[in-house]
Protein backbone atom coordinates (compact mmCIF):
# COMPACT_ATOMS: atom_id res chain seq x y z
CA UNK A 1 0.00 0.00 0.00
CA UNK A 2 2.72 2.42 1.00
CA UNK A 3 4.30 1.66 -2.51
CA UNK A 4 1.62 2.60 -4.03
CA UNK A 5 1.01 5.76 -2.88
CA UNK A 6 4.68 6.53 -2.63
CA UNK A 7 5.17 5.87 -6.13
CA UNK A 8 1.46 8.01 -7.44
CA UNK A 9 0.32 4.38 -8.37
CA UNK A 10 -3.13 5.39 -7.22
CA UNK A 11 -4.55 4.76 -10.55
CA UNK A 12 -3.27 1.16 -10.13
CA UNK A 13 -6.35 -1.65 -9.81
CA UNK A 14 -4.71 -2.75 -7.07
CA UNK A 15 -4.49 0.31 -5.08
CA UNK A 16 -8.38 0.56 -5.69
CA UNK A 17 -8.57 -3.46 -5.14
CA UNK A 18 -6.44 -2.85 -1.57
CA UNK A 19 -8.91 0.78 -0.47
CA UNK A 20 -11.93 -1.41 -0.81
CA UNK A 21 -10.74 -4.57 1.06
CA UNK A 22 -9.44 -1.88 4.07
CA UNK A 23 -12.28 -0.20 4.31
CA UNK A 24 -14.59 -3.60 4.27
CA UNK A 25 -12.37 -5.03 7.35
CA UNK A 26 -12.57 -1.84 9.14
CA UNK A 27 -16.30 -1.85 8.88
CA UNK A 28 -16.51 -5.55 10.37
CA UNK A 29 -13.54 -5.93 12.39
CA UNK A 30 -14.24 -6.26 15.86
CA UNK A 31 -11.40 -4.60 16.74
CA UNK A 32 -13.07 -1.20 15.29
CA UNK A 33 -16.59 -2.06 16.79
CA UNK A 34 -16.66 0.59 19.41
CA UNK A 35 -15.01 3.03 17.05
CA UNK A 36 -17.70 2.60 14.45
CA UNK A 37 -20.31 3.04 16.81
CA UNK A 38 -18.62 5.92 18.39
CA UNK A 39 -18.58 7.61 14.88
CA UNK A 40 -22.13 6.45 13.56
CA UNK A 41 -23.10 8.69 16.93
CA UNK A 42 -20.86 11.68 15.86
CA UNK A 43 -22.50 14.18 13.40
CA UNK A 44 -20.89 14.58 10.14
CA UNK A 45 -20.30 18.50 10.99
CA UNK A 46 -18.90 17.98 14.30
CA UNK A 47 -16.57 15.22 12.73
CA UNK A 48 -15.79 18.00 9.90
CA UNK A 49 -14.95 20.34 12.85
CA UNK A 50 -12.75 18.21 14.66
CA UNK A 51 -10.63 17.53 11.29
CA UNK A 52 -10.26 21.01 10.44
CA UNK A 53 -9.50 21.51 14.39
CA UNK A 54 -6.46 19.15 14.16
CA UNK A 55 -5.53 19.81 10.71
CA UNK A 56 -5.05 23.60 11.76
CA UNK A 57 -3.67 22.87 14.95
CA UNK A 58 -6.20 24.50 16.88
CA UNK A 59 -7.97 24.69 20.02
CA UNK A 60 -11.51 25.80 21.54
CA UNK A 61 -9.98 28.77 22.14
CA UNK A 62 -9.35 29.37 18.50
CA UNK A 63 -12.77 29.26 17.52
CA UNK A 64 -14.25 31.06 19.94
CA UNK A 65 -14.84 34.04 17.52
CA UNK A 66 -17.10 31.63 15.10
CA UNK A 67 -18.99 29.66 17.51
CA UNK A 68 -19.34 32.12 20.25
CA UNK A 69 -17.20 30.77 23.13
CA UNK A 70 -14.96 28.31 24.30
CA UNK A 71 -16.93 26.53 26.00
CA UNK A 72 -19.20 26.75 23.21
CA UNK A 73 -16.80 24.97 21.38
CA UNK A 74 -16.58 22.23 23.70
CA UNK A 75 -19.92 21.61 24.03
CA UNK A 76 -20.28 21.15 20.18
CA UNK A 77 -17.69 18.80 19.78
CA UNK A 78 -19.11 17.01 23.08
CA UNK A 79 -22.36 16.68 21.60
CA UNK A 80 -24.23 18.89 24.05
CA UNK A 81 -25.03 21.29 21.35
CA UNK A 82 -25.21 20.95 17.76
CA UNK A 83 -23.77 23.62 15.09
CA UNK A 84 -26.49 26.73 14.47
CA UNK A 85 -26.80 28.37 11.01
CA UNK A 86 -24.52 31.24 12.26
CA UNK A 87 -21.63 28.71 13.22
CA UNK A 88 -22.29 26.63 9.86
CA UNK A 89 -21.80 30.45 7.98
CA UNK A 90 -19.11 31.33 10.34
CA UNK A 91 -16.92 28.51 9.42
CA UNK A 92 -17.19 28.35 6.04
CA UNK A 93 -15.87 31.65 6.04
CA UNK A 94 -12.84 30.84 7.91
CA UNK A 95 -12.37 27.56 6.17
CA UNK A 96 -13.49 28.35 2.89
CA UNK A 97 -15.53 25.63 2.82
CA UNK A 98 -19.44 24.85 1.48
CA UNK A 99 -21.97 24.53 4.17
CA UNK A 100 -22.58 21.39 3.45
CA UNK A 101 -19.76 20.04 4.53
CA UNK A 102 -21.11 20.76 8.26
CA UNK A 103 -24.98 19.72 7.47
CA UNK A 104 -26.30 16.19 7.78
Amino acid sequence: MEFLVDHDDLENPLFELLCARISEYEKHAPEFKALNQHLEKTPPGVSVLRTLMDQYGLKAADLANELGSKSNVSNILNGRRALTVNHIKALTQRFKLPADAFIE
